[in-house]
């Protein structure tokens, strides 16, 4: 998995009822993208995340 700064990781519900979480990258802590990135979530807190397969990278368009 490789990441940005900017880019929106979409962490999926793992069991039936809980949502997808969305979380902004705010910090790449891994060589060249990769994990672990700190990243803040839609509700302001922030956390160290070493994403697994249930999570999809949109990489930040740049305009």
């Amino acid at each position: 998995m490789q990441a940005n700064v900017g880019d929106t990781l979409l962490v999926h519900g793992r069991i039936v009822g809980q949502h997808d979480k969305t979380a902004e990258v705010v910090e790449v802590l891994g060589q060249k993208g990769s994990p672990p990135y700190r990243v803040r979530f839609d509700d302001g807190h922030e956390a160290l995340l070493s994403p697994g397969p249930d999570t999809v990278v949109r990489h930040h368009e740049k305009t």
